[in-house]
């Protein structure tokens, strides 16, 4: 781990030198990048080197060779194969995470064990000899509550055994094929999901492909729109939101309608796809197919009436609202963020996850207006809701931003903040 965390503070230095040479200061670089200058001192301190999209941004405007970064050679990145990309820098990888972790936040011990369960052939001994459909399907259903309760450190120890048990299964029992292949891609897409909350975008492209495969294999529509969820989550991540709403629009065309007499599975499955779809419409600026998604999903909540905190408990006319905020947010309308989101401070949200998400979406509202205090407020009410979702990347790049834009240490508990989740401006 020491000489990943080397090859880090290498790479930081490289870019640093870059810098230097083209006698540009790290607010230029930023500024060309869209991003804020924490985020090119983070990098030139050898952080976040996990995101090779940005790698090859900051190599483009500085003009560096794609091999001083651990990049491999490309003629246009937007082609590059995800996967291969992530071979190929795995080091880096290992290094942000020894990078950014803390006392109080270790570094995921299973990691390898759960990308190694993505892959084909043979993989982990199952725990036991073939299971019964019944008790795969709880185990299942466990691992989803795992993830929307936020315990990630349990679920990632846990989902390698229940993927091993389910193709251990479907290799004994082909009768329950298409019912295994169901539960291999809902295994899978939560993997996905793990992984991207983890910034692991090339291994979540992997846990995609075998979400999808199992996905065509089961034959089952429900299990389809929950793949091209994940799938479009993905592409969001990737910066291909456009390509995500195309596939959201595409496969919406085949499954919406007829709400009236669709099971409350399906019902929630197409109305995450559709949300997942707005999340992408929003982050791209486009409004028109924001506002298009979000009525869709509206209609699809009107036949759902429960908030309940299972693995379909996700969808629900309250999510539609939350994610009502998120895209208000996206779209840089702070103020209707915060209108909408008033009402819904008050509701019970029984998901742990979607409780954190609304305040860190209240956060980011607050952080646009300029109103720290407030949006830092905001971020620990999320923590008490969910303290390790807190800690995603995502959510300890915004509060490194929030605590360098705070130049005057106004609010010194939020660089306690900010040190304490791994993130110092």
């Amino acid at each position: 781990m020491v000489d990943a965390q080397s090859e880090a503070k290498r790479l930081g230095e490289v870019i640093r030198r870059a810098r230097v040479l083209k006698k540009r200061s790290q607010a230029d670089v930023a500024k060309a990048l869209g991003y804020h200058q924490s985020k090119v001192s983070r990098l030139e301190g050898g952080r976040g080197t996990e995101d090779t999209r940005l790698l090859r941004e900051v190599a483009q405007v500085l003009g560096i060779p794609l091999d001083s970064l651990g990049l491999a050679a490309s003629p246009d990145a937007s082609t590059a194969d995800p996967e291969a990309e992530d071979m190929y820098r795995r080091t880096f990888l290992a290094a942000s995470i020894a990078a950014l972790a803390t006392p109080d936040v270790p570094a995921p011990v299973a990691h390898d064990e759960l990308v190694r369960s993505l892959l084909p052939g043979p993989g982990r001994t199952p725990t036991k000899p073939a299971l019964k459909l019944a008790e795969l399907k709880e185990r299942v259903s466990a691992v989803r509550r795992l993830f929307s309760t936020c315990s990630y450190k349990e679920l990632e120890g846990t989902i390698p055994g229940v993927i091993a048990d389910l193709r251990n299964a479907a290799e004994h029992n082909s009768a329950e094929v298409p019912h295994l292949s169901g539960l291999l891609a809902t295994a899978y897409q939560t993997a996905a999901g793990l992984l991207l909350k983890q910034s692991d975008h090339g291994n979540a492209w992997l846990a995609v492909g075998r979400a999808m495969a199992e996905a065509e294999r089961s034959g089952d529509p429900v299990v389809l729109a929950s793949s091209v969820r994940v799938q479009a989550h993905v592409l969001v991540r990737e910066k291909h939101a456009a390509q995500a709403v195309t596939i959201v629009r595409h496969t919406a065309e085949q499954l919406c309608g007829s709400y009236d007499r669709r099971s409350s599975q399906y019902l929630a499955a197409v109305g995450l796809m559709l949300l997942r779809g707005v999340t992408a419409a929003s982050s791209s600026g486009d409004r028109a197919a924001t506002r298009e998604l979000l009525d869709e999903a509206r209609e699809v909540a009107r036949y759902v009436s429960h908030d309940r905190p299972d693995a379909w408990a996700n969808f629900s006319p309250t999510n539609v609202e939350l994610h009502t905020v998120s895209a208000s947010v996206s779209l840089g309308d702070a103020g209707q963020a915060l209108e909408a989101a008033r009402p819904l401070m008050r509701r019970n949200i029984p998901v742990p996850e979607r409780r954190a998400g609304l305040w860190v979406d209240v956060a980011r509202a607050y952080s646009q207006q300029g109103k720290l205090a407030d949006a830092f407020q905001a971020l620990r009410i999320a923590e008490r809701c969910a303290s390790q979702d807190i800690r995603r990347p995502a959510v300890r790049e915004m509060v490194a931003d929030m605590a360098a834009r705070d130049r005057h240490r106004a609010l010194p508990e939020l660089h306690l903040f900010s040190r304490r989740l791994g993130a110092p401006a």
